[in-house]
Parts: structure tokens; sequence; C-alpha cells
């Protein structure tokens, strides 16, 4: 059986306690998970059943789940939690169950096999090219022109 990491959209779909599967998270998606299903303390069972794991990626993976979501253009979508939730994947070799497209993208950009919860998950592996619909000049880290002021969109390059 494979280790798994969850992300929260796991919890809010039920997985982990519908699975007999044991699954790792870490201390940010605990934080995020922690008030699911409170009153009847359901997080905490599945930690002393050691049906849930959870666990720290260490500073390397940190980084290189950084490095691969800057170079993928998925960078400002991502919240602590997805950034160490993809790192512990990678640290763990271990499958990803989320349905979060920006985590998705940069856990596939970094070859984790990823398990979607309630969508069909991602059909591409893309990289994000950040654009001015204004002046039509590309940029790669800022959200606004320096040229003419307009907010950036972006377009997926497939690769």
């Amino acid at each position: 059986m494979a280790s798994r990491v969850l992300d929260s959209s796991a919890f809010y779909a039920g997985i982990p306690f519908s699975s007999n599967e044991a699954g790792h998270i870490t201390s940010l998606v605990y934080n995020e998970i922690e008030h699911i299903k409170k009153d009847h303390d359901a997080v905490q069972i599945l930690i002393e059943t050691k049906r849930l794991t959870v666990n720290e990626p260490e500073d390397e993976f940190i980084t290189a789940s950084i490095d691969a979501a800057k170079k993928s253009g998925d960078f400002s979508n991502l919240s602590d939690g997805d950034i160490s939730t993809i790192a512990l994947s990678l640290q763990l070799c271990a499958e990803l169950v989320t349905d979060d497209f920006a985590v998705s993208n940069v856990a596939k950009n970094l070859n984790i096999k990823v398990i979607p919860v309630m969508t069909d998950g991602i059909k591409n592996v893309v990289t994000w090219k950040y654009y001015c619909p204004g002046c039509k000049t590309n940029f790669s880290k800022i959200t606004e022109c320096p040229r003419c002021g307009n907010k950036l969109k972006r377009k997926a390059i497939k690769r």
C-alpha cells in the first residue's frame, strides 16, 4: 500500500473518516482542519489510532517545492500549508491526495502521483506565463504591469 499525504480538501470530502488507509499531514494542514467534526474529536481519534500522522517536511524538500512552484508559475497561488504538503509528499515519496489545481500542478512537475478527491484532477501539467493585457508584455514575478499599471493575467503553456 502506498503512503499518502492528505491536504485539507481530502478532509472536507471525508476521505480519512471513511477509509482505513493511513495518511500523513503537516501541522499547517492540521491547523486548517482541526475544526472538522470537532464535536466528535474525529481528527484526534485518527491520530490516536495511528490512521493519521502529523509530520514536518525537512527544509530541503520545502525549498525544492518552492522552487518548483516558482518555476511553474503557481507560487503566488499556494499557501504555506500547500507548500508543506507538497514538500512532505516529496520527502516521503508518497501519493498526494488533493483537489487543488495549483498543488496538483506543482506536485506533478515534481513527479508526485496526485489522487483527486471530488474532481477529475488536472489533465495537463502546465507552466504559467504572466502577461499584461494592456501592453502585451510578459512578466514572471509581479502582479501589476510597471509600464501601464494593468493587473497581470496569466495563461497556461502546456508541457
